[in-house]
């Protein structure tokens, strides 16, 4: 019996987009099982509570059976060992992204060797979509109904 191919998707989620969502897709056709796991990350001040930004997750993945999301507030490494997950998903934009990205990949696999990080870049259509830019949209109420899944766009609805 082969071992599981279990993914972890680490973010703040803050919130959910559809460039998220996309890239948790084509995840899917790679791995047996993703966990989105939303960071409670109060250091970056989210605009959702980290209750709302794992419920805004459930609801936008609820049609994706190999998705599971859960919350934490440790260190990836701790997490992936608690996970018995050795791959992390990160979604890669622009060259800005890549060096970020690139450290933090080379500083996870400092504290644990087995751990490798796969970088997916969002379709087309969602190269531009971040989270920080649905946020900014939303402190001027403006429309973000083709940035964020249907599903988390009711949930946002509901808290402002």
């Amino acid at each position: 019996m082969s071992e599981v191919r279990r993914a972890i998707y680490p973010g703040t989620f803050d919130p959910i987009t559809n460039g998220h969502v996309d890239i948790i897709k084509r995840a899917c056709t790679m791995f047996d099982e993703i966990i989105v796991a939303v960071a409670e990350s109060e250091a970056k001040k989210p605009m959702f509570s980290l209750k709302q930004r794992i419920e805004m997750a459930e609801q936008a993945t609820k049609t994706f059976p190999k998705v599971r999301v859960t919350g934490f507030h440790s260190l990836l490494i701790d997490l992936s060992d608690d996970l018995e997950a050795n791959i992390i998903i990160r979604g890669l934009r622009a060259v800005s992204d890549f060096e970020y990205e690139l450290q933090m990949g080379y500083a996870n696999a400092s504290l644990k060797k087995e751990l490798e990080t796969v970088y997916l870049m969002p379709s087309l259509e969602y190269a531009f979509v971040s989270s920080s830019v649905v946020r900014s949209i939303l402190n001027f109420d403006g429309k973000v109904e083709h940035l964020v899944p249907a599903e988390a766009l009711n949930l946002i609805k509901c808290l402002r």
